[in-house]
């Protein structure tokens, strides 16, 4: 995991390991208000790579706090972590299990550990943001699909090609939503914002 300064400045390797083993292929990554990563780390075989098979037992979620140099593991029960986003004022992670097909949202605690997971829509995603309100942009095979708090379907962006990976909010008002397709990125103006106090970022 890098990090890569605006003004240019030479890159900073922030993560390369966890307790000595390479990771599976950290994916998406949300940044909480006091600088800490949450990641998920799903394991998708390249075929260019040289390995064969995971480094790490299970595919987990994990939390790096801002300063330290390991991270810790804040979720290891879902199938293949990947999306994630958290609310702008730090109370709930959103996290989709993918091969579940799932959505689960999650309190975060003050030290950063995760509890009472919870189903939040049977529908799991590559990337997920949400905005101002509090609502969750899940992507897939039909486009951006959009739920409430409450986990009911508001609202679909359809988009003509067979799947859609990431999304988030981006520009000066954070009022428009960039959206990365399999050839093409998308962008659409929105009545919103992105969750103002912490975006999402997406690989």
């Amino acid at each position: 995991m890098w990090q890569f300064k605006a003004d240019g400045a030479k890159d900073t390797v922030l993560l390369n390991s966890a307790d000595g083993h390479k990771f599976n292929g950290p994916n998406n990554l949300w940044i909480d208000a006091k600088g800490g990563i949450y990641f998920t780390d799903p394991y998708y075989q390249r075929d260019y790579w040289t390995r064969t098979k995971p480094d790490i037992q299970g595919e987990k979620v994990y939390y790096l706090a801002k300063g330290q140099s390991q991270p810790i593991v804040v979720a290891e029960t879902l199938q293949k972590p990947n999306g994630l986003a958290g609310t702008a004022d730090g109370k709930y992670l959103f996290v989709a299990d993918i091969k579940a097909d799932k959505t689960y949202r999650f309190d975060i605690n003050k030290n950063g550990s995760l509890s009472n997971q919870q189903l939040f829509v049977d529908k799991g995603s590559d990337g997920l943001t949400l905005d101002e309100r509090g609502n969750v942009y899940i992507t897939g095979s039909k486009g951006v699909t959009i739920f409430n708090k409450q986990g009911k379907k508001t609202g679909l962006i359809a988009i003509p090609e067979p799947w859609t990976a990431n999304v988030c909010f981006g520009g000066k008002k954070k009022n428009i939503l960039f959206i990365t397709a399999s050839k093409a990125v998308y962008t659409m103006q929105m009545d919103v914002q992105g969750s103002t106090k912490n975006a999402s970022k997406q690989r």
